[in-house]
């Protein structure tokens, strides 16, 4: 375990002595998805030094939050995944994925997008009470090649890796847009006439998965002192 402590007799300075080191949760949200080898968390962390990712690694199996796990395979590999404790964090990432989604602004030049980030994105800006009743399949193609599908059935939400054949719509947004998309700065309609935003399938279905995907606004800063 690592010594350092906020020397506090607290659930909140102890969970972030936990996972409030470096690259910590981001391994975590990167495992919430199911068990990662070694090879693939550093894939989807290509700044993280091989040292450093060991040592997060054993912190965070220390504390119980993940767990080795020996695959029955004649190579005999090692996966990471989340024990029961640890994936008690799963509703903790995906909230507060989405409060740091609504301070985005455009990604820098070496910044990564990765399947998982893609994945848990619509996880995390999903609105079940307006899903409802709605049965909709998207598929979406990300720039460089990343393709995901999305179902939705009647309020719940399944999205996995790869194409869908039968998705209803297929969305491929171009560049950053989806973001903007989701925040509502981009209107479905402005999306595909400009051509930032392109959809195979009934533009009716763009519409709705703006409504059943979200980035709310962030509270806009007050200007000067605050005075109450």
């Amino acid at each position: 375990m690592s010594s350092r402590t906020y020397g506090q007799f607290c659930g909140l300075a102890r969970a972030l002595e936990i996972i409030g080191e470096r690259w910590s949760l981001l391994i975590v949200r990167d495992l919430v998805l199911g068990p990662k080898r070694f090879t693939e968390l550093q894939a989807g962390l290509p700044k993280i030094p091989a040292s450093t990712l060991s040592a997060r690694l054993n912190e965070l199996e220390q504390s119980g939050v993940l767990r080795r796990r020996l695959l029955p395979q004649l190579d005999a590999a090692v996966v990471y995944e989340l024990t029961e404790y640890g994936s008690e964090l799963d509703q903790i990432v995906l909230d507060l994925g989405l409060w740091g989604a609504r301070s985005l602004g455009r990604p820098a030049a070496e910044d990564v997008f990765t399947m998982d980030s893609a994945i848990l994105s619509l996880y995390t800006t999903f609105r079940s009470e307006k899903a409802k009743g709605v049965q909709v399949t998207y598929e979406l193609r990300y720039p460089g090649e990343m393709v995901l599908h999305a179902i939705v059935e009647d309020g719940a939400l399944k999205v996995a890796e790869g194409a869908h054949p039968g998705a209803d719509a297929v969305i491929e947004p171009l560049g950053p847009f989806i973001k903007d998309l989701l925040s509502g700065d981009l209107t479905a309609a402005d999306a595909t006439r400009t051509g930032k935003i392109r959809i195979e399938g009934a533009f009716e279905y763009l519409e709705l998965f703006t409504d059943l995907f979200h980035i709310p606004a962030a509270p806009k800063m007050p200007d000067g002192i605050v005075v109450r």
